[in-house]
């Protein structure tokens, strides 16, 4: 049976498949999920379906094929990469060999760390509240909201 869990880094090392023994077209949600966009395949096949993820400007199906060169831009809540396809594998493997599957575009990662900067300035929301109201709390609440 083949393990489709995650591999450690030296278990991709020695793949046994060389580069050539890749595949050469693989689905869009199984390489999301091998470049680690995605925690699983079914996370992936969902964004895809939701509209989240975009090949070369189109809005495409779980089960187009990528392949090398191709453009993918990827939306997860308000962050939005735009990379391009370097590498197919259908293998999850540590992080640091998953970020070799794919390059990220130089304006694509100035506006994500832009954006991820201005959420750190920003005051958290709940940065007030300590607890149950006083009771000069509830009454200025209920002077609100009875008019």
């Amino acid at each position: 049976m083949a393990n489709c869990g995650p591999i450690t880094m030296e278990e991709f090392r020695n793949d046994p498949r060389s580069a050539a023994a890749r595949p050469e077209r693989l689905r869009v949600d199984k390489w999301l999920w091998a470049a680690r966009f995605f925690k699983t395949r079914s996370l992936a096949a969902l964004a895809v379906e939701g509209g989240r993820a975009h090949v070369n400007g189109q809005r495409v199906k779980p089960a187009r094929e990528l392949k090398a060169g191709d453009e993918v831009r990827i939306s997860i809540g308000d962050l939005e990469w735009v990379v391009h396809v370097r590498v197919l594998s259908d293998r999850r493997g540590p992080a640091p060999v998953a970020r070799t599957l794919y390059e990220e575009t130089e304006a694509s990662r100035a506006k994500r760390e832009a954006l991820l900067a201005a959420r750190k300035d920003d005051a958290e929301p709940a940065f007030g509240l300590r607890g149950r109201p006083t009771k000069r709390d509830r009454r200025a609440l209920r002077r609100f909201t009875d008019g």
